[in-house]
């Protein structure tokens, strides 16, 4: 099933402490964000790519795309002062009331099969995200002090991309603005208009590049999957 993608990548990732944008940092020779798009850009499946990215930054993505000979990109849009507010410039370009996914700049290794279960669960029920049950023990604390411990049996750790129908996650942001609710992600917007979100399982190498610890471990996958040691579907 065809679909569309918005790309947020207009962060600074103050995290990552790179003293630039973290999309633009080199894993095995090549951007980042390279990557991520690649992964795109060979779904026959995916019909454009909306890239959301910082209005100083257009000049530079712009010759990634043509040095890397990304074609799916139909649009860089400016972002906004949050991660929400760009996602929503990025979906008001989107164009019918298909299927829209959107995915984290710094996902890279999410897998085309992964993005085909997600796009048809969508389609039937207007609103997925992929996720992954929880393996390690969570304990509410306050104060640095444990307040309890939670069952984590019905706990998922909720990954990108999240897919919709274009109608519904826009509603979502735009009732959101209206209420001047900030979500954590854009599934929270759409479980704060009361719409149901379906869970599809991804896989733990779905990794966000967030911290320099997390430059190890992609460089890491990405040398497994050069030897075609990775079991990743």
């Amino acid at each position: 099933m065809k679909y569309q993608v918005v790309i947020p990548a207009a962060g600074q990732g103050k995290r990552m402490k790179a003293g630039k944008n973290k999309q633009f940092i080199l894993l095995d020779s090549q951007p980042l964000i390279i990557h991520t798009l690649k992964v795109f850009e060979s779904d026959p499946n995916c019909d454009g790519v909306i890239l959301v990215v910082n209005q100083k930054e257009v000049d530079e993505f712009r010759t990634l795309l043509s040095t890397y000979q990304i074609k799916k990109v139909r649009k860089l849009v400016q972002g906004g002062a949050e991660r929400q507010y760009s996602v929503y410039n990025g979906l008001r370009q989107v164009d019918g009331d298909g299927i829209v996914l959107i995915h984290d700049g710094a996902r890279p290794f999410v897998k085309i099969s992964s993005i085909q279960k997600l796009v048809d669960k969508a389609a039937k029920s207007g609103a997925a995200v992929l996720a992954v049950p929880v393996k390690d023990t969570v304990k509410k604390v306050n104060d640095l002090e444990v307040v309890n411990t939670v069952d984590r049996s019905s706990l998922w750790a909720v990954q990108t991309p999240q897919a919709f129908r274009l109608s519904v996650v826009l509603k979502a942001h735009e009732q959101a603005i209206q209420n001047h609710f900030l979500g954590t992600d854009d599934a929270s917007l759409v479980e704060e208009m009361g719409h149901k979100v379906s869970i599809v399982e991804g896989n733990y190498l779905n990794l966000k590049v967030t911290t320099p610890e997390d430059i190890l471990f992609a460089e890491a996958i990405l040398k497994q999957e050069r030897e075609g040691k990775t079991c990743f579907e």
